[in-house]
């Protein structure tokens, strides 16, 4: 920002001018005020320019368009005289730095920023879009913060700018690392380009560098690189990388429509994606700037020259910056820009005038893939460079905004599970609750409906959810019941769940060893956290953990303090207590040297399957407790066995099926030079498992043939899925995880949904009618399953 030269013009109709903000190829812009103190930046045409007619004519247009409508994320035009001797048009002033101060100052912006800017700038080409424009210089320079959300400039007129250049053969203008490929190569663009860019410029933010190359690439190589090449999108947040993806996709109908980002980022209205949106060093910043715009005055007028009209000082200009030719030389901020000076706005309007409204954006079939492409160059310097955030200053530039409400995409929430249906030991599925929520677009993941953080320490991360009649049940010390659709507490109660007990459910009861570790086994309400009853297994007997759950009986193990070889070796044993009257329906007896403390179960059926810390997965009739088979098993047993299709499953270098009643080998799924397999989920007659590489298979049950890989997560592998519809939803272990959603018929990846916290603890997922109720340590999120 500069003070006034002597030949700035000190009004502009009733706008009294206070400072320069910049000057190059369509003009000067100005920081003014109105008689009613608004400050506004004027935009002021260049001679040349405004003598042409034709330049003339689509600057009127496009005015017209741009003061008929207004977004929330735009400058909007709030004045304008385009039949003036020099046409000027007067905009909003925002008070913010653009994007590519920001990130020269403080360098990448946090995740929640990101998605913040995200929604807002998705929503601001959606209005831009709904009015018949479209952007095509979409970069960071063109991208404002402010306090109350971001905002897109230098639209719509840049087209009556473009609209004279475009018939320069061979003329590409625009920005080389953020223009879509269809613009690198001279091709129509569309609505589509625009979201090519907003990937290109998220990944910017997300990153604090250019995608496509840096600074010190030519144009040429930038160009090649976007069209040809992909971009490097290391560092940016795995929960961002599929929505970046999406919109840098090549082919333009692939990317998700500007509605459908919005709506999967703000689920919960966009003043709720915009809460404490910005790092508190860029919210200082603008603050104190916005105190001195506030405070400027208008100048002094100028000893000489004197009596310098509107009209004498526009044309001290200068002539027009000439199109450069061949390669720009170092240091240009981008294609078309006149050399020290502004440059030009966009790409150019098609032959044949004004581009048509863009489509609507309908909603994408659920668990359909959408994504798009992108690129990304150096940050150009714009006439706001000058502005730079170290000396706390903000930027504005004359622009037009156009408005509209956002249409939502709609979806069905992908049905139900088929395995959701109150089964034992699973908490089953809450009752459904009747909601509808949006189904993203691929790429996109949803926005939690509510967080809340349980106190550190007090959660037991290993352990699976129960979820059931609207409540979600955490293990842990206090054991606390939280309601599904607003996360308050229902009930809580402290001392009653032991280190790492699992929640095993049945008949509106959740069955766990006393927390007095006096040896029982304790029924409580789900509803209430009211104890229902409590049944010990005899005087010699004492309960110490629970193992499963089936439709008839509790599992647990026991220690016989009637059988002792030492004051701490102790016998231990396996018992069957029915959950309907508390009564004891068999006790058998272990091996001396086991321990009860160490068996992870499974009841399926007529079996009882469970490994130990001996090495050994053993299989007990449910009926009466007897042994069915024992064998030993790898160097790793603190796995709970996966039961189904009359198979038991086997983790390891290898992946192996056992025949459940009779304990011989029916099939082994070798991991084909991956690094093995972990433990494994079955849903329906298809195995979902993951690798050590970080890779998802689905396998063929019978068969054991491979049906599909998912090998592009950008987080660990899951450790446990979920599915409900054709959505496979994985939770993963604690290094680098989140929630995962796959296609269930294809293992494409959806998304990835991470909360960036460096809590050190695994991921769990449970469904709740159309919630997937998901804790991260001691974090604990409702998010919609889509």
């Amino acid at each position: 920002m500069e003070t006034l030269h002597s030949d700035d013009p000190r009004q502009l109709g009733s706008y009294r001018l206070l400072r320069r903000l910049g000057a190059g190829g369509m003009g000067r812009v100005y920081l003014a005020r109105s008689p009613g103190g608004r400050t506004v930046a004027v935009k002021v045409v260049r001679p040349d320019l405004a003598a042409d007619g034709d330049f003339r004519a689509r600057f009127r247009h496009e005015v017209e368009i741009a003061r008929a409508v207004s977004g929330r994320f735009t400058a909007p035009v709030v004045d304008a005289d385009p039949d003036a001797s020099l046409p000027w048009l007067a905009t909003s002033y925002v008070l913010g730095p653009d994007l590519t101060d920001v990130v020269a100052a403080h360098g990448a912006l946090p995740e929640h920023t990101v998605r913040a800017l995200a929604a807002g700038l998705a929503a601001a080409l959606k209005d831009i879009h709904a009015a018949g424009l479209i952007h095509r210089d979409l970069k960071p320079s063109n991208v404002l913060l402010a306090a109350d959300g971001p905002r897109l400039i230098d639209f719509g007129i840049a087209r009556a700018v473009d609209g004279s250049r475009m018939t320069q053969t061979g003329v590409v203008v625009g920005s080389p690392g953020y223009m879509s490929p269809e613009q690198a190569m001279g091709k129509d663009v569309g609505t589509a380009g625009d979201v090519f860019s907003l990937g290109s410029v998220l990944a910017f933010a997300a990153t604090g560098r250019s995608v496509f190359g840096d600074g010190t690439a030519s144009h040429a190589a930038l160009l090649y690189q976007v069209v040809h090449g992909e971009a490097d999108l290391t560092g940016v947040p795995p929960s961002l990388l599929g929505l970046i993806r999406a919109c840098l996709m090549k082919d333009p109908a692939q990317r998700p429509a500007p509605g459908e980002i919005v709506t999967a980022l703000a689920g919960q209205g966009i003043d709720a994606a915009l809460h404490d949106w910005l790092p508190s060093a860029v919210a200082s910043t603008i603050a104190t700037h916005a105190a001195g715009i506030l405070d400027l005055e208008a100048p002094e007028a100028p000893e000489a020259p004197p009596n310098v009209s509107p009209a004498q000082a526009a044309s001290a200009f200068g002539p027009a910056p000439t199109m450069p030719t061949g390669t720009p030389s170092a240091g240009t901020p981008q294609l078309g820009t006149p050399p020290a000076g502004t440059p030009s706005a966009g790409y150019g309007t098609p032959p044949g005038g004004t581009p048509p409204p863009s489509p609507g954006y309908g909603a994408p079939l659920p668990g359909t893939v959408q994504v798009g492409a992108g690129g990304a160059s150096a940050p150009d310097r714009s006439r706001r460079r000058a502005l730079g955030l170290a000396f706390g200053a903000a930027a504005a530039v004359a622009v037009a905004g156009v408005g509209g409400g956002w249409l939502l995409a709609s979806g069905d929430g992908d049905g139900a599970s088929d395995d959701a249906t109150d089964a034992p030991g699973k908490g089953g599925s809450a009752e459904p609750v009747d909601e509808n929520f949006t189904t993203p677009p691929a790429g996109v993941a949803p926005q939690p409906l509510w967080h809340k953080s349980a106190e550190k320490d007090s959660t037991h991360p290993r352990v699976p959810l129960l979820t059931h009649d609207g409540l979600l049940l955490v293990s842990g010390d206090p054991l606390v019941a939280y309601d599904v659709k607003t996360g308050k507490a229902r009930w809580t109660k402290a001392g009653i769940c032991r280190p790492g007990a699992l929640l095993l459910f049945h008949g509106g009861k959740v069955f766990l060893a006393d927390g007095d570790y006096e040896g029982a086994l304790v029924a409580y309400d789900v509803k209430t956290g009211e104890e229902a009853w409590r049944s010990r297994l005899g005087k010699q007997l004492s309960v110490e953990d629970t193992i499963a759950i089936d439709d008839k009986n509790v599992y647990v193990t026991a220690k016989d303090h009637g059988q002792s070889k030492s004051a701490t070796e102790y016998r231990t044993a396996v018992a069957a207590i029915s959950h309907t009257t508390g009564r004891t329906a068999w006790v058998q007896h272990r091996d001396w040297g086991t321990k009860d403390y160490d068996v992870q179960g499974t009841a399926s059926g007529k079996y009882l399957v469970y490994a130990d810390s001996n090495l050994n997965l053993t299989v007990r009739d449910t009926a009466t407790g007897g042994q069915v088979w024992t064998r030993k098993i790898g160097d790793e047993w603190s796995w709970r066995p996966t039961v189904a299709n009359g198979l038991v499953f086997l983790p390891g270098d290898a992946l192996e099926a056992v025949d459940v009643e009779k304990g011989r080998t029916v099939w082994t799924l070798d991991p084909a030079g991956r690094r093995g397999f972990d433990n494994p989920t079955v849903f329906d007659g298809v195995l979902y498992v993951s690798d050590h590489d970080d890779g998802v298979w689905a396998v063929n049950v019978k068969t054991g043939k491979r049906t599909w890989l998912c090998d592009e997560l950008d987080v660990e592998g899951p450790e446990s899925f979920l599915r409900v519809g054709s959505t496979l939803y994985g939770a993963t272990g604690s290094l680098d995880g989140g929630i995962v959603a796959l296609e269930t018929r294809t293992g494409k990846l959806r998304w990835t949904y991470t909360d960036s916290k460096a809590v050190g603890e695994p991921w769990q997922v449970a469904r709740s009618g159309n919630r997937l109720m998901a804790t991260h340590g001691h974090e604990i999120y409702a998010l919609p399953a889509v």
